[in-house]
């Protein structure tokens, strides 16, 4: 008899030794750890304190050893170069093994930084595996990413080496990297600092600096080494992510918790089995990137697609059908955000008609809260389950989902689900209490996290106390507010910052979306709130219509208000309602709503490093004085 949801969750965090040291049994150790969950600095939590493991054999040198060394491992798909490479764990164990003896011949060992600034190539996913292999930390720096803020990553993580690229290509546009590296080399005074460069055919590298190694050369210099043992509680990776005082914050994740966690993950979570193929659509910069394009989809034994392409405009929008139906895509996880971006340029699904995408069991959706409008159109044009789920940066892996590999649950649209085994959601008031369920208030998590969790942030203990676990003693601060109901399904609402104070009243932003996104000609929206003399606040809402659609705008921002006013109440009337031709977003989809408040009350304010396109700033400013 199959043991139910409720049955785990309730094993998870009422015995959390038994329940991870069991999960963890499913990797090969080097040493046995001493203590599962080590507590004895608290509110500092470790996992598997004194064990050892590398998290690269597991990735592939296990399987290997069991004999599916000739099984797909890592198929890269780039539209934009018209290449299709599929490796093998045997082809991709060798290449791994032997650039780790390249960066071994440059001098990078054990402990040491490795910087790896990319493109979507599988050059990026052997150097992160290569790191591992010798007990070296990479810190991925998204590709393109602005001279400035790599420096400060340079300057923060203290590298050994860089690992890059000529260049990116986005869409038809090729984006050159030296130029960016050797200004952040610049800036961070590191000039001399050891480099392996890949050469691509869109752009070579024509001026070699001094300090620099071509990764062909490397490569063919280099003799394959064997994994390293490093301690589970030794850094896998540092990852930055953005931080309320404008300095980056260097999230560092352990090896043995991490690699246990997301293994864990992918059999319960995303009902994947070995063998098959799963493709996280997102980039190798961010933590979906590093969790579910490189480690836990290998660690798992299943093929992982590493995709150099967009949802659209590579060539149109049937190229996620295309992927699914070439490569036999079981698992497709993605944003939100890639979802309206093909129903806005194909809202009728008539290019999905063209593909069979029979292979395909699930679509997890993360990144940002999805709106049931976009859920259910996904439901009702790929005719699979749509799953929605909720994760951070700082966690790794989900927090909240439907756990379709032990128990699928009831989907409710505009809900992550339930909360993910290890995780012991709460929501609690401003004061610290516990609200009532159905109450709206601060989403924490009591510790300890589970494991594959940060456990600090690198090289500043003292500002991951600060900014995660000094405002509620015990618990861990999402900065996210929501609802816990009576079924103990999450609704995450809105970013803490994110709600609106109208006259007193608590409006959240995510409320006024989902009702904004039902109308049948909005591709997709955003809502902010703006100053307002009498009330404190006001909602002031911006849409993006389908492709294709021709309304009066008048009579369509009445009957929006008019949707808001009846779903969520009079007293969240928007001021005014703008259409615009599309939303600023970062990189990976998440909407830049602090910024449109900025430009909206006329405030000063910076252009984020990790801004899609900056231009959009300037239509948005526009917009509003129009």
């Amino acid at each position: 008899m199959s043991v139910s949801y409720k049955d785990q969750y309730q094993q998870s965090i009422e015995n959390p030794e038994q329940f991870w040291a069991e999960a963890a049994s499913g990797l090969e150790w080097i040493k046995p750890w001493d203590k599962v969950l080590d507590d004895s600095r608290k509110p500092f939590y470790e996992w598997f304190s004194g064990g050892e493991i590398n998290t690269c054999h597991n990735a592939l040198d296990r399987h290997c050893s069991a004999g599916r060394g000739g099984q797909a491992a890592l198929i890269y798909d780039s539209p934009v170069t018209g290449q299709v490479i599929t490796y093998s764990y045997d082809e991709l164990l060798d290449q791994v093994s032997r650039f780790a003896g390249a960066l071994r011949g440059c001098g990078v060992n054990k402990g040491d930084r490795v910087i790896v600034y990319m493109p979507m190539i599988p050059q990026a996913v052997i150097a992160m595996l290569a790191c591992a292999r010798i007990g070296a930390i990479h810190s991925v720096v998204f590709g393109g990413f602005a001279a400035k803020e790599l420096a400060t990553r340079i300057l923060d993580a203290g590298p050994a080496l860089i690992v890059s690229a000529s260049c990116g290509i986005e869409g038809s546009k090729v984006i050159p990297y030296m130029p960016l590296l050797e200004q952040a080399l610049a800036i961070a005074d590191t000039q001399d600092m050891p480099r392996i460069l890949v050469s691509r055919p869109e752009l070579p590298v024509d001026d070699l600096h001094p300090s620099a190694l071509l990764w062909d050369q490397a490569m063919e210099q280099a003799e394959a080494v064997p994994c390293v043992p490093v301690a589970a509680t030794d850094p896998l990776y540092i990852l930055y992510t953005s931080g309320t005082t404008g300095e980056p914050k260097g999230v560092v994740r352990p090896n043995g918790g991490h690699a246990v966690a997301l293994k864990w993950s992918m059999d319960h979570i995303y009902d994947v089995q070995p063998g098959e193929v799963y493709w996280a659509a997102s980039d190798i910069g961010w933590v979906v990137g590093h969790s579910y394009i490189v480690y836990a989809p290998l660690l798992h034994g299943c093929a992982t697609i590493l995709y150099e392409g967009k949802p659209v405009g590579t060539p149109d929008a049937s190229a996620f059908w295309r992927v699914i139906e070439q490569h036999k895509v079981s698992c497709l996880f993605t944003a939100p955000t890639a979802f309206r971006a093909i129903r806005r340029e194909d809202p009728e699904g008539k290019l999905l008609k063209q593909h069979d995408i029979g292979s395909l069991k699930t679509l997890f959706l993360a990144g940002e809260r999805c709106d049931p409008d976009t859920l259910h159109w996904a439901e009702k044009q790929l005719e699979v389950p749509v799953i929605d789920h909720w994760w951070q940066t700082e966690s790794g892996w989900a927090m909240a989902a439907n756990p379709m590999g032990i128990e699928p649950l009831p989907i409710k649209a505009g809900s992550p689900t339930v909360p993910v085994p290890g995780y012991d959601i709460r929501v609690l008031d401003d004061e610290g209490e516990e609200v009532p369920r159905g109450d709206s208030g601060n989403i924490v998590v009591k510790l300890p996290l589970p494991p594959g969790t940060l456990p600090t942030l690198w090289g500043n203990q003292q500002r991951y106390f600060d900014t995660y676990l000094s405002r509620f003693p015990g618990y861990y601060l999402t900065g996210d507010a929501g609802v816990l109901d009576e079924q103990s399904y999450l609704w995450v609402m809105s970013r803490i910052d994110d709600v609106i104070n109208v006259a007193g009243h608590r409006l959240s932003t995510g409320a006024l979306e989902e009702a904004l996104s039902t109308n049948r000609v909005v591709a997709e929206c955003a809502v902010i709130g703006v100053e307002d003399k009498l009330k404190g606040e006001m909602p002031l809402g911006f849409v993006v219509l389908n492709a294709g659609t021709t309304v009066d705008q008048a009579t369509l921002k009445a009957e929006l208000v008019q949707t808001v006013r009846s779903q969520v109440g009079p007293i969240a009337t928007p001021r005014d309602i703008l259409v615009v031709a599309r939303l600023p977003k970062t990189r990976s989809g998440k909407i830049l709503r602090g910024t449109m408040r900025k430009i909206a009350d006329g405030k000063d304010y910076k252009t984020p490093a990790t801004i899609e396109d900056p231009t959009v700033l300037e239509e948005i400013a526009s917009a509003l004085e129009d």
